[in-house]
């Protein structure tokens, strides 16, 4: 039954880099198969004895995850169409659980400004015409 998992989906289950849905897959499996949790062991084993591969190194330091600039121009729709291709291929296709926070954080932080934008605009324009309204003509 362990043998459902590769080596990569495990590594990336210690990073907590999977989606929701596959940590969860993962989790109930080791539950019930103790065969899998050796081999998780033996992983553990492996990192904590500095043994690494390129692989592991690349996801550990998520060197293809977007930075927040990459992301906020992904929201703001300015990204060329081949970027635009690429980030909705690794929020969605791959699931990056980083980056899918990121960009949810910008948009919250977007739409905050927004709405203390749209305060202020308020605010100034009653202050600049509360003049007006409170002489008698």
């Amino acid at each position: 039954m362990s043998s459902q998992f590769t080596t990569a989906q495990l590594e990336a289950f210690l990073d907590e880099s999977l989606p929701n849905e596959q940590m969860t897959v993962v989790e109930a499996a080791l539950r019930d198969d103790p065969e899998l949790v050796e081999r998780l062991s033996a992983l553990v084993g492996r990192r904590d004895a500095g043994v690494h591969t390129v692989g592991a190194i690349w996801r550990r330091h998520r060197l293809s995850c977007l930075t927040r600039e990459q992301l906020g121009s992904f929201i703001l729709e300015v990204l060329p169409e081949k970027q635009t291709q690429y980030v909705r291929f690794h929020l969605e296709a791959i699931g990056c659980r980083y980056c899918n926070a990121s960009l949810e954080d910008l948009r919250q932080q977007h739409a905050a400004t927004d709405l203390d934008d749209s305060r202020t605009r308020r605010e100034k324009y009653f202050q600049t015409s509360a003049g007006y309204l409170s002489r008698d003509k």
